[in-house]
């Protein structure tokens, strides 16, 4: 199944890993034809937006990610409502960090609603860089950024992705990508976009989600990957430009591409080169 590209639609949050700008290389390697779309790193969305695949399973380890996502899906006016009121304070330092408590309380408790939704999206255009990071306990802690007015979201945007999943047949799961990827069966597409090996030792961010991601999952995922390509699934995969990935990935079709990677604090540190892997 061929989908459309709707560049109306754009991710809601800004996210480490963020394809937005590297659209157009990932759409123009894409396969000619799939049946089912697999994405288990979903992330800010921006790739799965773009195709918008009528039949699809996203998934994220984040849960407050894949609620955001859900709470869109079915109740985005209620999302919008809270928004509303979150930005009709102006935001100085104090406001900030009060709702960011909020969040963290949310998170703490586990209540994952229309209210947990729209903090994180507002705290996600009011903290420092558009930074999502969590500490141990899973709790966000990127401090303010300054910024004092502004709208969080563009409403149409969010009303247009809330009809796309509402209309679409697109399964939302949290949880293990390994899991997320076991009814993959031959045809099925699968956009592997997971957090990055590290350019150098100081170099990586994996904390959007608890427990990180450490070089025992990329080994599990290049097992998987191989798995997957034995199924006869077509396999599209996203990674920093480093050794240990070629050889995670041999004899594998890898394509590098130059990249600017905003949410880095260190402006010249934005610039790298990531590859793109595939098995078709």
């Amino acid at each position: 199944m061929k989908t459309t590209v709707r560049p109306k639609m754009t991710p809601v949050l800004k996210w480490a890993g963020g394809k937005t700008q590297l659209l157009q290389h990932i759409l123009s390697a894409m396969p000619d034809s799939y049946n089912r779309y697999y994405e288990p790193f979903v992330g800010g969305g921006s790739v799965f937006l773009a195709i918008a695949p009528e039949n699809a399973f996203i998934n994220d380890i984040n849960p407050q990610l894949i609620n955001l996502y859900k709470q869109l899906k079915n109740d985005h006016a209620a999302v919008l409502e809270a928004l509303d009121k979150l930005d009709s304070h102006e935001c100085d330092k104090d406001f900030y960090y009060e709702v960011r408590e909020n969040y963290n309380q949310k998170i703490a408790e586990n209540k994952q609603d229309t209210e947990c939704t729209a903090l994180m999206i507002w705290l996600n255009k009011h903290c420092f860089n558009g930074l999502y990071r969590v500490n141990k306990k899973g709790l966000f802690n990127v401090p303010y950024n300054n910024r004092i007015t502004g709208k969080s979201v563009d409403k149409s945007n969010v009303e247009a992705i809330a009809n796309f999943l509402h209309d679409s047949n697109t399964t939302i799961t949290c949880g293990d990508f390994e899991a997320a990827c076991s009814d993959v069966q031959a045809g099925d597409f699968v956009y592997f976009d997971s957090p990055y090996l590290p350019e150098s030792e100081t170099a990586d961010f994996t904390d959007y989600a608890k427990g990180g991601f450490p070089l025992e999952e990329h080994k599990r995922l290049a097992k998987l990957y191989r798995r997957l390509d034995a199924v006869g699934a077509k396999l599209m995969l996203s990674n920093n430009d480093v050794p240990l990935v070629h050889s995670l990935y041999e004899g594998y079709s890898i394509r590098s591409l130059d990249v600017k990677r905003m949410i880095n604090s260190n402006a010249a540190k934005r610039f790298g080169k990531e590859v793109l892997i595939t098995n078709y």
